[in-house]
């Protein structure tokens, strides 16, 4: 049975890459950070606990900031794959933390390379590297587009990249960096821009909100269907080479567009609800990211399964579902209170 390492197995690509591994008969083990709440709703459906048969799923308490515990955890479970998929991934909250960002996201992808070397563990790492270092490079981008970083997470992504790239060039690791474009799903951050469109019509439609503030409406984007982005990470470690590949759908469609279509999914006109903030702007945009993935789809036969309005239609009906959960559970308090007085 082949043993697999995720940083940010709590996180949306996390829980469903731990989903496709457990699938392919994977022992799979996640490191989870210290905190006074549970974090772990992503991946709670899969969980079981430690004494059970056959459980095939196992939390670490580690951290990206602590070498040490890393070292302690390749060493330890000697994982045949290895995915490093930790990060603080916002790119407005890299503006306002950009030294935490980059001792995350560009060192913590260092030390846990240099964990798997001094170790001298034979497995195949992947880095989730971002099209956000693509910046202010014209779209469309492949693996030969040069990077022009617009915030410090991007800045810390090119980091980690090069540094995966040096770890292969210098001692023959099988690592690969994977250039995904954004990809959502309901298990989306609520903070995305993406989930916070589909969370607040949800809410309006449901009574519950009634106006949502934005930043850039323009600013566009390729968006795809996390499930699938998780596929090609699985896919780049079972190469017998390792390469850096982009990930995306090759479709470009602006904030804007998502809004009219989440809105218009929810029978709802997104004019009479949407305000803008100029608090949500960055203090450097990126413009336009589109993805040529030719050479993933060449090379691993990858292709993405959700288009655009299939991926947004999705994600406002699972907010839709989730808000009315909520609200029925709450009448079904009620109605137990009132009968038990």
């Amino acid at each position: 049975m082949k043993k697999a390492l995720i940083t940010g197995l709590a996180g949306q690509d996390g829980s469903y890459l731990a989903e496709l591994l457990l699938r392919n008969e994977y022992e799979v083990h996640g490191l989870k950070r210290r905190s006074s709440s549970f974090n772990t709703e992503r991946i709670d459906h899969i969980y079981r606990d430690l004494h059970e048969s056959g459980t095939r799923l196992f939390l670490h308490y580690a951290d990206l900031a602590d070498a040490t515990s890393l070292a302690g955890l390749v060493a330890e479970i000697r994982p045949d794959e290895v995915y490093n998929l930790g990060a603080q991934s916002h790119v407005k909250v890299s503006f306002e933390i950009p030294e935490y960002t980059g001792d995350i996201v560009g060192l913590g992808a260092l030390r846990l390379l240099e964990a798997i070397r001094r170790a001298g563990v034979g497995c195949r790492y992947y880095q989730a590297s971002s099209s956000e270092m693509f910046g202010s490079t014209p779209p469309p981008q492949d693996e030969s587009s040069p990077f022009r970083p617009r915030s410090p997470y991007a800045c810390a992504k090119a980091f980690a990249h090069y540094a995966t790239v040096n770890y292969r060039e210098s001692y023959g690791l099988h690592a690969s960096c994977g250039i995904l474009f954004n990809h959502e799903s309901p298990r989306r951050g609520e903070t995305f821009v993406t989930r916070k469109i589909t969370r607040a019509v949800a809410h309006i439609k449901l009574g519950l909100q009634e106006k949502l503030f934005l930043g850039n409406l323009e600013a566009q984007r390729d968006w795809g269907y996390a499930p699938d982005y998780v596929r090609a990470m699985w896919l780049m470690l079972q190469q017998d080479e390792p390469a850096d590949y982009v990930i995306g759908t090759g479709e470009m469609h602006s904030v804007r567009e998502f809004v009219e279509r989440a809105f218009a999914a929810a029978d709802l006109d997104w004019r009479e609800y949407v305000r803008i903030d100029s608090r949500y702007y960055r203090p450097a945009e990126v413009d336009a990211l589109k993805a040529d993935f030719s050479k993933a789809r060449r090379e691993l036969h990858w292709e993405p399964t959700v288009g655009f309005t299939e991926l947004v239609d999705l994600m406002v009906e699972a907010d839709l579902a989730a808000v009315r959960r909520i609200l029925e559970g709450g009448r079904n308090a009620i109605r137990s209170m009132a009968e038990s007085a």
